[in-house]
């Protein structure tokens, strides 16, 4: 039995998909729904799903944006959308099967058969996280917003506002253009793989720096970067060479 969650800010069409599931797909079970983004985020960390149905356009945030958010991608996604030619194309370049709002019987049928072979075929968590982690990066080069889980809520940012992060354990604070700072309950790497790597770079193991926003360079030791704040952030050894290679200094 495939253990499904579906996620739409609709109830009627949460009961109108979990009506043609229990009806045309005896493999599914659905196990909890969500109209609440935050709400479903938490869900899929807990409950770990097989199979998600999310979706993708969403008041506060959408459903690509949600993916940036959760812990556990261990799971087969189908998106629900009404047309939209640009996410239709990025939903293909990636391999996500997709519904097309009002959902068909016979589509859907045919998507929870390549489900089934998919998971047959056991493909590897890894390969699942790459394939969402790649529609995430597509959709972030159209938005340029990343979305972050404060304590009581969620706020979306543009990164290109991102002047540096700086890891403190399991904990990321990141540091904007306007002088706020925001603490998120996300160690480092999880940030690194949220932003495109065309702008930011790792350069030491608690710091992330907007390579826009690098006004100069102390090569003494190791190295130190100024920003454009006139912050100093320190350069490990282990990242040296990539720095400058980034700066184009030998």
């Amino acid at each position: 039995m495939i253990k499904a969650i579906i996620i739409d800010d609709e109830q009627l069409a949460i009961e109108s998909l979990q009506w043609e599931i229990e009806n045309f797909s005896q493999e599914v079970k659905v196990i909890e729904s969500f109209t609440n983004p935050k709400d479903a985020i938490s869900g899929i960390n807990y409950l770990k799903p097989d199979l998600v149905f999310l979706d993708i356009e969403m008041p506060e945030i959408d459903g690509f944006q949600l993916l940036q958010l959760l812990d556990y991608k261990n799971f087969d996604l189908i998106i629900t959308t009404a047309y939209n030619q640009y996410a239709i194309q990025a939903f293909k370049a990636n391999a996500i099967d997709y519904l097309l709002k009002p959902i068909d019987p016979d589509d859907l049928t045919q998507a929870i058969e390549k489900i089934k072979n998919r998971q047959t075929s056991q493909t590897s968590t890894k390969n699942i996280e790459t394939v969402l982690n790649n529609l995430v990066k597509d959709n972030l080069q159209k938005t340029k917003k990343i979305p972050l889980g404060l304590s009581n809520k969620i706020i979306l940012v543009d990164y290109e506002d991102i002047l540096y992060c700086k890891s403190d354990g399991s904990y990321t604070t990141i540091f904007m253009r306007n002088g706020d700072e925001h603490v998120v309950s996300k160690n480092i790497k999880h940030i690194e793989e949220l932003l495109p790597d065309t702008v930011f770079l790792r350069i030491h193991k608690s710091y992330i720096v907007n390579l826009n926003e690098i006004k100069g360079l102390i090569k003494q030791g190791s190295g130190e970067l100024i920003l454009s704040n006139e912050k100093i952030i320190p350069i490990s050894r282990s990242h040296r060479k990539n720095i400058f290679a980034a700066l184009n200094i030998s």
